[in-house]
């Protein structure tokens, strides 16, 4: 049948070296960052103490 794949055929989109290096760098830099952000979050909380609960209904 013509229909079928060979096995040797990637399927999809297959990424060269650089580019699966340039992703893995990206998704380095956002976690670092979202990181940071959580960690300056906390900080922030933990400045303002429990004053941060305390608010008017």
């Amino acid at each position: 049948m013509d229909n079928e794949r060979k096995p040797t055929e990637p399927e999809g989109i297959v990424l060269t070296e650089a580019q699966k290096k340039s992703r893995r760098e990206r998704s380095l830099a956002i976690a670092w960052v979202l990181g940071i952000l959580v960690v300056l979050f906390f900080a922030v909380t933990m400045v303002k103490g429990p004053a941060v609960l305390i608010r008017p209904m």
